[in-house]
């Protein structure tokens, strides 16, 4: 399983960001073609300004089909706008996890 991590500073309003997050991952929950094979997380760190987005998917194909929708090139444009210069992607081979993950 192949995962990612993104890490970057925001210190605008919440409304719009939730609004650009809350797109992407109604996109992907209703997205017919990666039932169960692309999970995608959201959190805001303890300090209010540090946000981390955790995604995972079983396959190369899964990630394509993913990135080839209009609703994932949205995001990660909305994404590097907000973020601007502090955006740190990191991708990761996951090499175990708990049974509900």
């Amino acid at each position: 399983m192949r995962s990612i991590t993104i890490t970057y500073e925001y210190s605008g309003q919440d409304a719009p960001w939730r609004a650009v997050i809350d797109a992407f991952i109604s996109a992907l929950d209703s997205d017919d073609g990666i039932p169960g094979t692309f999970t995608y997380q959201v959190a805001v760190a303890d300090n209010g300004t540090t946000r981390i987005h955790w995604g995972r998917w079983d396959s190369a194909e899964t990630l394509a089909h993913v990135q080839a929708q209009d609703y994932f090139k949205t995001f990660a444009g909305a994404l590097k706008g907000m973020a601007g210069d502090s955006l740190s992607p990191t991708g990761t081979d996951v090499v175990t996890r708990t049974a509900n993950w």
